[in-house]
């Protein structure tokens, strides 16, 4: 549970501005990327988005960060590509290494995040998206809040898309009405229900301070304790696509604390699956149907 000294503590502090005095000492980190046919120009802003952060948490003493690339498009000529990229944005250094992985098949997004394994034997978990730029005291301000609140399993931050605007990553427990009104509904069916579908996007909640118990975290960007990770198992490898960030949000929940932290900043370019075409509604209907039946429906 914060304290109110630590709640007013977070709130008043400014975004960006990194105490001279964070100690990152003994920390170690595991991040993960799961690509498939990347847009490479993306990946690479978030490679190196990424790679500033991590400069930034090494200088505060973070002893070793491994990052895990996971490339499930099957295509040797493709991974190429991904391993000269990386080793171009991302060089191995002492307490800095990467590793790429070619998977047989396109095994899924949660599948391929647990392709990584517990090999490395780190603290904490970055499970990150391929279209995310972090900014550049993200990972110092998680690690440093992760650090010193050992209640929290999974972190979630503060987003916003390529425009600015907010995105909410945290949500209530989804009914069957929330989904197909904020996935498949015109806009003006949407302003109708806007006051549901503002509790259900915890709009109002998730701002300017620490949120405690979200019960779901968007899987684009989770800091998890590692284990935490293992106790639960990482993600379910049953969600191919979608609903495999629900799935494992609720079940981290039922172990430990997930919570949203304002200070911890990224810009996401994903999300709207209703717009990518008929097989990825598809596959989000075929994972919610996996969801429910799992953990059980909620029709409104």
């Amino acid at each position: 549970m914060l304290n109110n000294q630590a709640q007013r503590t977070q709130r008043h502090r400014q975004p960006g501005r990194v105490d001279s005095d964070t100690d990152l000492s003994g920390v170690t980190l595991t991040i993960s990327i799961v690509v498939y046919r990347p847009d490479w120009d993306v990946l690479c802003d978030t490679l190196e988005t990424l790679h500033v952060a991590v400069t930034q948490a090494l200088a505060c003493r973070l002893d070793s960060v491994t990052l895990h690339l996971v490339d499930n498009g099957a295509d040797p000529a493709a991974f190429a590509r991904l391993r000269d990229l990386v080793s171009r944005v991302w060089p191995n250094t002492e307490h800095c290494t990467w590793h790429a992985i070619l998977s047989a098949a396109n095994v899924g997004y949660g599948a391929g995040h647990n392709l990584v394994g517990n090999a490395d034997e780190s603290d904490y978990r970055l499970i990150l998206n391929p279209d995310v730029m972090l900014e550049p005291d993200a990972l110092v301000e998680a690690l440093a809040f992760m650090r010193s609140h050992t209640e929290v399993g999974l972190l979630s931050p503060r987003a916003v898309d390529q425009f600015g605007r907010r995105q909410y990553l945290c949500k209530q427990y989804p009914a069957v009405l929330d989904l197909l009104l904020r996935g498949f509904m015109p806009a003006w069916i949407r302003k109708a229900f806007r006051k549901r579908l503002h509790r259900y996007e915890m709009r109002g909640v998730t701002e300017e301070r620490p949120v405690e118990s979200v019960p779901i975290a968007s899987g684009c960007f989770m800091l998890i304790r590692e284990w935490v990770w293992r106790r639960v198992g990482g993600f379910d490898p049953k969600f191919f696509l979608y609903f495999e960030d629900f799935d494992l949000s609720l079940r981290v929940g039922a172990v430990s604390t997930v919570i949203y932290h304002p200070c911890v900043r990224i810009r996401h370019l994903g999300g709207h699956s209703a717009k990518k075409g008929l097989h990825h509604i598809r596959l989000f209907a075929r994972s919610a149907l996996t969801f429910y039946a799992k953990h059980g429906w909620r029709w409104w």
